[in-house]
């Protein structure tokens, strides 16, 4: 059994706070982990962070990009117990994204679709509460909590997800986050 993470955050960029505003819901981007560090952090978003695009598939990181410009990023860490054989089907599928990652676009069209209650799945598209539940999915991890049309918080739904830490994501240290609160 090895451990992944769960990583949602709400960072106050202007796209953050217009998401904020219209769910209601604290935080508005998701990220899947493969290392209790988060040095192996991806999702969908921005690739600089000054710019809302390009946006596609990202390899995020709290000391880089938009989580280091935006120092006041909240945070919620999940940690989540997988097999072995689906650990290494994400890490197979996140390195097979990555490795191709030209191809990978960020769907905005379904991010705007679910403020509408709709759903629009594009071949090679996602927006990050998609990539998290597609990377599950695809591994084997049991996502039928989540809903159709998914958004970050929703992942707090998880069976067997456990809280270990809430606060500032630049603030986050895993050594000080041994203790699991359970949740879901």
């Amino acid at each position: 059994m090895k451990d992944i993470y769960i990583v949602i955050t709400y960072t106050g960029t202007y796209l953050s706070k217009a998401i904020k505003l219209y769910t209601k819901n604290t935080y508005t981007h998701v990220s899947i982990a493969l290392d209790k560090e988060l040095e192996e952090l991806y999702s969908f978003g921005r690739h600089y962070s000054y710019t809302l695009f390009p946006a596609g598939f990202v390899h995020e990181g709290i000391d880089f990009g938009t989580f280091k410009r935006f120092k006041k990023t909240k945070a919620v860490v999940f940690s989540k117990t997988v097999t072995e054989e689906q650990y290494d089907r994400i890490q197979h599928v996140i390195k097979q994204m990555e490795k191709d990652k030209e191809k990978y676009r960020f769907n905005i069209i379904g991010m705007a679709a679910v403020s509408l209650g709709k759903q629009v799945e594009r071949e090679n598209y996602f927006y990050c509460a998609e990539f998290v539940r597609y990377i599950l999915s695809e591994a084997g991890v049991e996502t039928e909590e989540l809903p159709k049309i998914v958004k970050p918080q929703d992942f707090t739904k998880l069976k067997g997800i456990n809280s270990i830490y809430e606060g500032f994501l630049q603030e986050y240290s895993y050594k000080e986050n041994e203790k699991h609160i359970k949740c879901g």
